[in-house]
């Protein structure tokens, strides 16, 4: 049997929680099977967006991403766009993300948040980059967004909790649909019903790490390890061996960012 060869489509390696580890987590990750990691650094956080250059720049198996969290859409500046053009221009950034709209929390108002993601939509757009979305509650005004700005690109549903309807919708505008570690937990019943259904090249799996640690590891910290978890339970949903999602899925995560 060929080793198992899976991407972590999204992972915060420039978190605290990694800060005194940081090195033997990749080593752990890598010998489980993760062979690429997807790392969206905040452009309003210096100290975490120079720790994902480093990282990407020391790992060819890391790509950064970068952009304007919602919860930081308050922090909105004009610089920030600069900042992201001159990553991208530079090839330091391979889509803008993780950028998008939150209404579960209220650390920016909704107002701002749709602000900041229309301009951040329009300048990937603008470069060419895929966008690394993240949706809560909002899958009809990202829907709208990504319209109104004419954004074709794609990219990636990063952390999908939404319904079948706002899935399907995003993948005809040319959307990947990202699971994490939420598939696995006893009360998403309605997520496992959509991930059984949606077209095989076009999902992929993540942590969020360090957060929504799957079971069986539900109350630890999360890491980019962790995401074999995530990809054995949609194998069993979708009644494939282990081998063919995890190639299924790292061929759908290279579509958007090849090998360096």
């Amino acid at each position: 049997m060929d080793p198992i060869s899976l991407p972590d489509s999204h992972c915060h390696l420039d978190l605290d929680e990694f800060a005194a580890d940081r090195e033997a987590v990749l080593k752990r990750a890598r010998e489980a099977g993760v062979s690429a990691f997807l790392c969206p650094a905040d452009v309003s956080l210096p100290a975490g967006l120079q720790t994902v250059l480093e990282l990407a720049a020391r790992h060819p198996d890391i790509t950064a991403a970068a952009g304007l969290h919602p919860h930081q859409a308050k922090h909105r500046r004009p610089d920030q766009a600069e900042t992201l053009r001159a990553l991208a221009a530079d090839g330091k950034i391979a889509a803008v993300g993780e950028i998008g709209l939150d209404y579960h929390y209220d650390f920016s108002t909704p107002a701002e948040q749709r602000a900041a993601f229309r301009e951040q939509i329009a300048l990937a757009g603008e470069l060419g980059l895929p966008a690394v979305i993240h949706s809560r509650l909002a899958g009809a005004d990202i829907r709208e967004a990504v319209d109104a700005e004419g954004f074709s690109r794609g990219g990636i549903l990063h952390c999908f909790t939404e319904d079948r309807e706002i899935a399907e919708a995003m993948i005809d505008r040319g959307f990947l649909v990202s699971f994490s570690g939420i598939l696995t937990f006893p009360n998403a019943a309605a997520l496992r019903d959509v991930a059984r259904v949606l077209p095989l090249d076009r999902i992929l799996v993540e942590t969020d790490a360090p957060y929504l640690a799957p079971v069986p590891h539900r109350g630890k910290r999360n890491e980019p390890a962790f995401v074999l978890e995530t990809a054995r339970r949609l194998a069993s949903l979708r009644g494939l061996p282990l081998e063919d999602l995890a190639a299924a899925v790292t061929a759908n995560f290279r579509s958007l960012f090849p090998a360096r």
